[in-house]
């Protein structure tokens, strides 16, 4: 699934927008990605497009601290959880988009993502909210950790 994230990333963020799901789903069916891929990310994308900032209480942003609940901390790593906190700190994100970056992690059901995965979530969200990314937010958020994942 995180293959058809970044195919989508990388086709269509000049574009603003990809296709609907209809005519997405045939295009990455053409681009050779199996079908239970495609589902799996349309389903996921769905709900990225449901999340909206109005539907988080407006006192989210004014919060302290954050406390993660049991299901949260079996899904993250404390790396996951420290890149949130950071980013959060350095307002990189605020407390709205962490929630909804954690709302999508969440929804995948997998236990302990890697970072880079969580970082093409953040990515994906980010995207989803704004019109206009920061280069560099872009570039910090695509640079895999893992060194062997570099070219």
């Amino acid at each position: 699934m995180f293959d058809i994230l970044m195919f989508l990333f990388e086709s269509y963020f000049h574009a603003g927008r990809y296709p609907n799901s209809d005519r997405l789903s045939r295009k990455l069916s053409a681009a050779g990605f199996e079908e239970e891929d495609i589902h799996q990310a349309l389903t996921w994308l769905s709900g990225l497009e449901q999340l909206n900032k109005a539907n988080y209480p407006s006192t989210i942003n004014d919060s302290g601290s954050r406390c993660y609940a049991d299901l949260e901390i079996k899904l993250t790593s404390p790396e996951v959880r420290s890149f949130l906190t950071f980013w959060e700190q350095s307002k990189m994100i605020v407390p709205v988009e962490r929630e909804m970056i954690l709302d999508r992690v969440i929804a995948l059901n997998r236990v302990s993502l890697s970072l880079d995965n969580v970082k093409l979530i953040t990515l994906m969200v980010l995207w989803s909210q704004r019109q206009d990314l920061d280069p560099l937010v872009v570039e910090d958020l695509l640079v895999p950790i893992d060194p062997s994942h570099l070219h």
